[in-house]
């Protein structure tokens, strides 16, 4: 079911390796081009626009655009037990998890008299996007507005598509985790107005200076065109996870596993990376078999046969890593032997999942880490979704006069060498 890929004997640069393994083509650039006119007409015309687009566009009338609080008290009050239980869970599992990266004010003693500080503050105001398409993902939820709240941002709202059949309203589900977690502040509006009007203000939506969440590819082009406007989390893709395994690993799990990221959309890549052809054919069957269990068979095998999913045989363990470092994928499961070592190597992953017993779809729900993760390979530079995308680090310099006397010939010097003069004038005045 998967394509193959065989690099045995072949000894490649992260850069060739790039180009060779399977990834999703995502088109952001054309996609600008879709939304800026609707981006543009948000930013003229505001709640009007966002109205006319959405009726356009999701095929449902809205009669405003925030959730009135009863709507969301409502669908809390009608959430299965369960599901409450275990939305309960994962906040807390994640408020745990998140706790640990607050970051602390530090003051450092350059010279005596001479300090300089960095101060931590968080944003002012945030838009948290909830993405409603082929799923429903009240899990995002809780991982976009835990980090934001422990953060300490004052203001924060939720965005997510509207649902004809819940009267024009988000999934209840995801307005019930919104209630859960003491946010009032939701909007019925998805793709890219939505990001439009987190950017540029519409409505009872004031603007905000950070928008996070992931979303399609309109989504995404929004958030490319408006940055700088607002700040971004990053332009996520399509899921993806990739396997690291050997013959220890079993192939009922790894098919789970690929299976399981696969269901989100036919698009999504599952990449099985293994020194173990017997591995490798067990998988196949088993995807076989699995697949035709599943609810959504056709999504899944679309995503599994597509060229953006494919198993690379390695001639070890060692030339896996390197494979794997080279396509940083958005979720990484090793599943071999001393599964804790391998992992200790890996330097590019959004996130890392660690031998049979730690599954992503954990991760999505109830680990405690964040799910939303850097994709298309972005985890070489960049993070996933914490309370640190929600902070600011600020410098605060503050010298006495003898602490500044000290440091005036270097100013000089260097304003000198610069010839901006004034530089330098602007510490003798004080002298």
């Amino acid at each position: 079911m998967l394509q193959l890929i065989d690099l045995r004997g072949r000894d490649l640069s992260p850069r060739s390796l790039r180009t060779i393994l399977p990834r999703a083509a995502v088109d952001v650039d054309a996609a600008v081009d879709v939304v800026r006119p609707l981006c543009d007409d948000v930013r003229l015309r505001g709640e009007q626009a966002v109205r006319e687009i959405t009726a356009r566009l999701d095929r449902v009338e809205i009669d405003g655009l925030r959730v009135p609080a009863v709507r969301l008290d409502a669908a809390l009050a009608a959430l299965a037990p369960t599901v409450r239980a275990a939305l309960e869970e994962a906040i807390s599992r994640a408020r745990r998890v998140h706790e640990g990266q607050r970051r602390a004010d530090v003051t450092t003693q350059v010279v005596p008299g001479g300090t300089v500080s960095e101060w931590w503050r968080p944003v002012g105001r945030v838009g948290l996007y909830v993405p409603g398409g082929l799923a429903v993902y009240p899990s995002s939820v809780v991982m976009n507005v835990v980090p934001a709240q422990l953060a300490g941002v004052p203001s924060l709202a939720v965005a997510s598509p509207p649902q004809q059949e819940y009267g024009g309203d988000p999934h209840p589900a995801i307005l019930a985790a919104c209630a859960l977690l003491g946010v009032d502040e939701v909007y019925r509006v998805g793709g890219a107005q939505a990001i439009a009007m987190f950017g540029y203000g519409a409505g009872d939506c004031d603007s905000v200076d950070l928008i996070t969440g992931p979303g399609n590819v309109y989504v995404t082009a929004a958030k490319r065109l408006l940055r700088g406007v607002v700040g971004i989390d990053a332009e996520a893709g399509t899921t993806e996870i990739a396997v690291l395994a050997d013959h220890s690993a079993d192939p009922r799990h790894v098919a789970a596993d690929l299976i399981s990221q696969a269901e989100h959309d036919p698009a999504a890549a599952s990449v099985l990376v293994t020194d173990s052809e017997a591995l490798l054919d067990a998988v196949q069957s088993e995807l076989t078999v699995q697949v035709e269990l599943t609810k959504h068979s056709d999504r899944i095998r679309a995503a599994l046969t597509g060229q953006q999913s494919g198993a690379v045989l390695v001639a070890d363990i060692d030339q896996g890593l390197r494979v794997v470092d080279a396509y940083a994928a958005e979720h990484l499961e090793i599943q071999t032997r001393d599964a804790r070592t391998i992992a200790g190597r890996v330097r590019n992953a959004g996130a890392i999942f660690i031998g049979a017993h730690s599954p992503v779809s954990l991760g999505d729900y109830c680990a405690g880490s964040n799910h939303v993760l850097p994709t298309g390979g972005c985890a070489r530079h960049s993070s996933g979704l914490s309370v640190q995308t929600f902070l600011r680090g600020i410098h605060v310099v503050e010298y006495d006069e003898t602490a500044l006397r000290i440091a005036a010939p270097h100013v000089l010097a260097l304003s000198d060498v610069e010839d901006l003069p004034a530089h330098g004038a602007a510490v003798t005045a004080r002298l």
